[in-house]
């Protein structure tokens, strides 16, 4: 079982010509920034969910917007995307790898 749950988009990946290790890996890494930001993407939603639990909890008052959620989350995915360990980036791009044998199946 893999620690990501992402939607990864596969529509314009040409199957046909994956056919080694080295076409996998090519094909994972041209996927992986994507990826990351996703990753980002999803890491902040989850972020936001709980601070604004958070809040409403202590009494505060809510004042968020869905573009001022959206913000946090796309700045949320460019920062996880600059910033992941490179043992993170192998683990992701493994994970693509994964994901392109099985959607080629």
């Amino acid at each position: 079982m893999s620690k990501f749950h992402l939607d990864i988009d596969f529509s314009k990946i040409d199957f046909a010509s994956l056919e080694t290790e080295e076409d996998f890996q090519r094909e994972a890494k041209t996927l992986l920034p994507k990826a990351l930001v996703k990753l980002g993407e999803s890491v902040g939603e989850k972020t936001w969910e709980e601070l604004q639990q958070k809040l409403q909890a202590s009494g505060s008052k809510l004042k968020s917007s869905p573009s001022e959620k959206r913000r946090f989350m796309q700045e949320t995915g460019r920062t996880y995307q600059r910033n992941a360990s490179n043992r993170e980036k192998q683990e992701l791009e493994e994970y693509i790898v994964e994901q392109l044998r099985q959607h080629k199946l």
